[in-house]
């Protein structure tokens, strides 16, 4: 198995169902891009928004927007939050950063809607913005566009981010479980291996013991796993006990600190630490995140 790379997260089936069905229930774009700093201005697909599309095609637009894009994208993967910013057309941009692993593996990158009515007097300065380099007809056109853009109440807007956290989360707990997984192309032992982890993750687990279990020295056996899965088997085993954990933070009646000692973990500390550089929130948060919103008053 090779470490997950954004290409493989960018493959999943279910991703492409989802940009689109998100975009039909909400009428905003989404669309998933690699946590490095991207080259240029990002365009969000067939989904984007007309305007947001029209402002790209010029000079000082496309710049307006990248910057934009960079500051809502570089917040979410400083922060390994949610970041939403204003555009300088007004438009709110949404930024969700993937974690996997406790890395910051991809960003869902949404939004290009308003949170008010525009009027005519913010077109106007957007207008002015842009500035001579624009026909009469790119004028219609993003007049007609701007006033056309969705605009949100503040409870449907917090729905679109509720939505965005719960895919991300999926995402990176989908992707984290796959990373996981022994793969046809491991050699036995490395499958071996973490079959043997998996089953007995619960259980004091040390590095000579799965070498002995997959009869090869510690030292080859070592080399081989990390160069097959990235990793070492200690970092392996934290991972699995973590997607152990995130299993049973579902059930409510569980103490964390039950949750930790159940899956393996000898310390309350070391637990918030590990599952916290995994995961990128405390267990707590994570729990947290789990439960639905309280209804709107």
């Amino acid at each position: 198995m090779k470490p997950l790379i954004f290409d493989d997260l960018a493959r999943l089936p279910v991703l492409q169902f989802y940009e689109e069905a998100f975009r039909k229930a909400t009428g905003v774009p989404l669309k998933i891009v690699p946590a490095q700093e991207p080259p240029g201005r990002l365009s969000l697909g067939p989904g984007e928004n007309a305007f947001c599309a029209l402002m790209g095609s010029t000079p000082a637009g496309c710049e307006a927007c990248r910057a934009a894009q960079l500051r809502a994208l570089g917040a979410a993967g400083r922060k390994l939050a949610t970041c939403q910013i204003a555009c300088a057309a007004g438009l709110t941009e949404v930024a969700v950063p993937v974690v996997i692993g406790g890395g910051h593996m991809a960003t869902l990158i949404s939004g290009q809607l308003f949170r008010r009515e525009p009027t005519a007097r913010d077109f106007a300065m957007v207008a002015t913005m842009v500035g001579g380099g624009v026909n009469s007809d790119w004028s219609r056109k993003a007049r007609k566009a701007y006033f056309e853009t969705p605009v949100l109440t503040a409870e449907r807007f917090q729905a679109v981010l509720q939505l965005l956290e719960v895919f991300a989360q999926y995402l990176g707990d989908h992707a984290g479980r796959q990373a996981l997984a022994a793969a046809q192309a491991d050699p036995p032992a490395v499958v071996s291996a973490k079959q043997y982890v998996q089953s007995h993750a619960e259980e004091p687990i040390t590095l000579e013991l799965v070498a002995r279990h997959v009869h090869m020295s510690r030292f080859y056996f070592c080399k081989l796993f990390r160069k097959v899965t990235g990793m070492t088997l200690t970092d392996y085993l934290a991972r699995v006990r973590v997607e152990k954990t995130k299993a049973l933070l579902t059930d409510s009646s569980l103490r964390i600190s039950e949750v930790a000692f159940a899956v393996g973990f000898g310390s309350i500390p070391q637990f918030n630490s590990v599952f916290k550089r995994h995961v990128g929130m405390a267990p707590s948060e994570y729990r947290a995140s789990l439960r639905p919103p309280p209804p709107a008053a």
